[in-house]
């Protein structure tokens, strides 16, 4: 009798076993990976990090690692995209409070999130772009591109609008971008990150003498 119920009893605990899932959702496995890579870069730097770390911290197997990523690079380049997605998410949360038709807030909202965006990330992002191996062969520093598009289409929305003259709101953008990219720094490098709104007043009014909006 006993055997009798142990035996009826097997079929409940292998669905049991059945229903619980052995792997994780391939996009939260991946954001792990990134994770683990992004803690270790900050710690050790690109060069002296190595997909053994990675995996090890993750906490996966090295198969597993090149199920989602070709090599470190691949993951670097991940990493890179991630800053940028970032970045502009603080952009468009800025932008998002405001009417769409108000051009003039939506530029100092973009600048108002680039900032916060910039200052809340500056260690990954020199160790991120800051690399030898990175300017010299991106001279168009692909993982800053997102938040330029999104500068370009706001100059050229804007421009259409008729809330400012630009000519060529793609270099307008770059040349911006560049601009804040350098104010921000120049910031930083004078120590003077604790007084962020002050920051974002100095870039806005530059911007504006910049698109003659006084």
């Amino acid at each position: 009798m006993i055997e009798t119920q142990t035996r009826r009893r097997r079929p409940a605990a292998a669905e049991a076993g059945a229903a619980r899932p052995r792997t994780k959702p391939s996009e939260v496995r991946r954001r792990e990976l990134l994770d683990a890579g992004e803690a270790l870069v900050l710690k050790k730097g690109i060069a002296g990090t190595s997909i053994d770390d990675i995996v090890a911290a993750a906490d996966v197997a090295k198969g597993t690692f090149y199920l989602y990523f070709a090599g470190k690079e691949a993951l670097v380049e991940a990493l890179r995209e991630r800053f940028s997605e970032r970045f502009s998410a603080r952009i468009a949360a800025a932008q998002a409070k405001l009417d769409p038709a108000d051009w003039s807030g939506r530029l100092a909202a973009w600048l108002e999130g680039g900032v916060h965006g910039y200052l809340d990330q500056v260690e990954l992002h020199d160790v991120l772009f800051h690399t030898p191996d990175f300017l010299p062969r991106q001279r168009r520093v692909d993982g800053h591109m997102e938040p330029v598009r999104g500068l370009v289409e706001l100059l050229r929305d804007g421009a259409a609008a008729g809330a400012w003259a630009v000519d060529d709101p793609e270099m307008t953008a770059v040349l911006l971008f560049y601009a804040f990219h350098g104010g921000v720094d120049h910031a930083i490098a004078d120590g003077r990150t604790d007084d962020a709104a002050g920051l974002v007043d100095e870039l806005q009014a530059f911007v504006r003498r910049a698109l003659g909006l006084g």
